[in-house]
């Protein structure tokens, strides 16, 4: 397998995972449409890509980090409360209008917000840092590639979860031209219980 092949197959290992970075992908995409799905998507992507950037260039200071006897407890701590946070928020806001006169309104805000989504609950997960950490230590560094090999290994792994992120997005705005208001109350509901469960899931993991 070349090089680049490999860092497409890790890519499509991280691709099938289910965990609280799709419940928000699909969610954003399906309540407000493709769009929105992009702009959760990007800071997922800006979050991937500085992880990618970190574990390249300070990988000796990363290892020292999650070495910590406490780091993999402090992170999930903090990432459980946020994936809880936002599990209450999205059961607590009703889901947009399918018929909103105004759907410009506070777009900006909106999109900020929507990024901001993508961007923590990527950072945040624990499994996001020693994903990334993992694929530099054991096939990067074991195999002793060089900056070149390097670029295109990650660029496999990152193109491939930009693509299939992309795919998710668009099949979502397949089935969003089939929803009703209440099937987009049901949507918000299921997301929210799921990322209260993803947010209890990782408390007891790394407490246990």
């Amino acid at each position: 397998m070349s090089i680049f092949g490999q860092g497409i197959y890790f890519g499509l290992l991280l691709a099938i995972l289910v965990g609280p970075l799709l419940v928000a992908l699909v969610q954003a995409s399906l309540e407000q449409g493709t769009k929105a799905g992009f702009i959760v998507g990007f800071g997922i992507w800006v979050s991937d890509f500085s992880y990618i950037v970190l574990v390249y260039f300070g990988i000796r200071y990363v290892n020292q980090l999650i070495n910590w006897p406490g780091f993999e407890l402090t992170l999930g701590l903090i990432g459980g409360l946020v994936l809880l946070g936002a599990g209450i928020s999205t059961l607590l806001t009703p889901p947009p209008r399918l018929d909103d006169p105004n759907p410009a309104a506070n777009e900006k805000k909106g999109n900020l917000t929507l990024w901001s989504k993508g961007f923590f609950i990527n950072t945040i997960n624990p499994f996001t840092v020693f994903f990334w950490v993992s694929v530099m230590t054991g096939v990067v560094l074991k195999n002793e590639y060089d900056h070149h090999q390097s670029f295109l290994f990650f660029a496999g792994l990152f193109g491939t979860v930009v693509f299939t992120d992309c795919l998710k997005i668009l099949l979502a705005k397949v089935i969003r031209h089939r929803l009703t208001a209440r099937h987009l109350w049901w949507i918000r509901r299921i997301a929210g219980l799921a990322l209260i469960v993803f947010a209890i899931a990782l408390v007891i993991r790394v407490i246990f």
